[in-house]
């Protein structure tokens, strides 16, 4: 489907930004998310299992949404290794 067609049908999705302030004008922020998994593959070559990937990106998140919600990630850390996790709400 073409994109101005797309862009008409979902109109009110494309421009929810100008009537929900919580909602961000450009996807910065997930690009931000991912080009940290990008410079660990750089870095390393590669994740070795998936079972690594996974933990890498679990921790990733987890850091990324304390700080989202402007928690102390020392804090957010030491509860997690302690076994008690921050519990992170949307």
């Amino acid at each position: 489907m073409p994109l101005i067609k797309r862009l008409r049908e979902c109109r009110k999705e494309v421009l929810r930004f100008m009537t929900d302030l919580s909602v961000p004008f450009d996807n910065n922020g997930s690009e931000r998310e991912l080009r940290m998994i990008k410079l660990q593959q750089k870095t390393s070559g590669c994740f070795r299992t998936a079972a690594g990937s996974e933990r890498f990106c679990r921790i990733r998140s987890y850091l990324s949404r304390t700080r989202k919600q402007r928690r102390l990630l020392i804090a957010a850390l030491e509860a997690a290794f302690q076994g008690q996790p921050v519990p992170l709400t949307l």
